[in-house]
């Protein structure tokens, strides 16, 4: 890959994608790390043909997630951090999400990752479905119940 063309891409998506994450692996460091591994996975990816802009967006955040869920499997992952700790991470948090937020940090990491995608970063529900490669209908039952859970959540 061109070196110009590399710095085009990680400038306009490493936010993006870093916010992803971040959101999911709910730790500064190992969402650091997720995201580093998917921009050096791209230098790497020389056989992948990307149609645009959007299909490497969206690549790189399914690698960072996957990235994400390999830390989160792992056996050195014991410590949890504090909710005011990611709190202090989050650009879009202001005082009238707090309680939105504790909310989602109680949910299963595969449920914050299709809130986080649908609602923050506005994807369809057929292009969470090709991020994360599961079936646009596992999409909708992951939404779904997520949505219950953070009912339960926020009434309780």
């Amino acid at each position: 890959m061109d070196p110009a063309e590399y710095h085009r891409i990680v400038d306009k998506y490493l936010d993006d994608v870093y916010r992803t994450v971040l959101f999911c692996c709910k730790n500064k460091e190992n969402a650091e790390d997720a995201v580093q591994n998917a921009f050096i996975k791209l230098l790497d990816a020389k056989n992948t043909k990307f149609r645009d802009d959007e299909h490497i967006k969206r690549w790189l955040i399914k690698v960072a997630l996957n990235e994400c869920k390999n830390v989160w499997q792992s056996f050195w992952h014991r410590n949890k951090i504090s909710f005011d700790d990611l709190e202090t991470e989050l650009s879009y948090r202001d005082e009238t999400h707090e309680e939105l937020l504790e909310a989602l940090d109680k949910l299963p990491q595969n449920y914050r990752a299709v809130i986080h995608l649908y609602y923050y970063e506005g994807y369809s529900v057929r292009e969470i479905s090709k991020i994360l490669g599961i079936s646009e209908s596992n999409v909708q039952v992951r939404l779904k119940r997520a949505r219950d859970k953070m009912k339960v959540f926020m009434e309780g």
